[in-house]
């Protein structure tokens, strides 16, 4: 079961992290949609919760355990900080990585062409979630 677990805010920690988010956004968009939609989907989601694990660090908080992703999310709605729709998105997204990663699943470019804009609004609004 994951835990919220109190921690001394950590903006170094967090700046770098950043740093990887950015690095990984544009490595993204230097992949070809068409051939590599599950591995960009796969990195969006992570580079989603990179910004979550941000917002948290700087709250002074970690979580750990099993469903530790799942509420990161949820994290997010018992502070009021981004519209369930956005969340639904991110969970949405933790799934299709899950499947990926471990059942080996591919994601048809359709999706990720419907998917990209709200993808990137959201990474925008996690954004503006830090100051680091």
């Amino acid at each position: 079961m994951a835990q919220l677990i109190r921690i001394t805010p950590n903006k170094a920690r967090a700046a770098s992290i950043l740093r990887m988010v950015e690095s990984t956004l544009e490595m993204i968009s230097m992949l070809d949609a068409n051939r590599f939609p599950s591995h960009i989907v796969r990195e969006y989601y992570e580079a989603l919760r990179e910004l979550i694990s941000i917002r948290l660090l700087l709250d002074g908080y970690i979580v750990k355990g099993e469903g530790a992703h799942k509420h990161m999310i949820h994290y997010l709605g018992e502070k009021n900080l981004l519209p369930l729709e956005d969340r639904k998105l991110i969970d949405e997204l933790r799934e299709i990585r899950n499947h990926i990663s471990y059942d080996g699943f591919f994601v048809e470019a359709a999706y990720l062409q419907r998917k990209r804009l709200p993808i990137l609004d959201v990474v925008t609004k996690l954004k503006k979630l830090i100051s680091v």
